[in-house]
């Protein structure tokens, strides 16, 4: 686990990992949920060739909704009790192909509010095995809170 975040009340932990598991999308782009703490959510995806772009590279697209969804994620983890969440805004920079056998996409929250809370996302590739990484992608997207009709 990350440094600084704590850990979420289990049922908390439960709902985000039922919620992704519900997404059809991230399940058709193959994508899993590697990590869920206060405030920070991790989404990783293989790289296939079904996520290509004419050049060979992971489609801006998969790795804008990777991104999108692990910093909704990490909004859900800091909404007010009987909300749930959606995006309202997001800025994507895109710094460089997306190029390696792995992405993570790293949801941060910045600042939770009542209504909306802002968040930093970043995209980072990864070749073979090693640790080392470059980052693709970073954005900044602003998430609403709704109130959660199942609650």
């Amino acid at each position: 686990m990350p440094s600084g975040t704590p850990p979420l009340p289990r049922a908390l932990h439960d709902r985000i990992v039922a919620s992704f598991a519900a997404q059809g999308l991230m399940t058709t782009l193959g994508a899993t949920l590697e990590h869920v703490s206060a405030g920070e959510v991790h989404i990783a995806l293989p790289n296939a060739r079904r996520l290509s772009q004419q050049h060979g590279f992971v489609h801006a697209g998969a790795i804008g909704s990777i991104v999108d969804s692990a910093c909704g994620y990490a909004a859900l983890t800091q909404a007010p009790p009987g909300c749930d969440v959606v995006t309202a805004e997001f800025k994507i920079n895109l710094l460089r192909p997306a190029v390696g056998d792995r992405f993570v996409a790293i949801g941060r929250v910045e600042n939770a509010g009542q209504r909306l809370t802002v968040c930093r996302g970043e995209v980072r590739a990864f070749v073979g095995d090693a640790s080392d990484f470059k980052v693709i992608a970073l954005m900044q997207a602003t998430i609403a809170n709704i109130p959660d009709d199942r609650a």
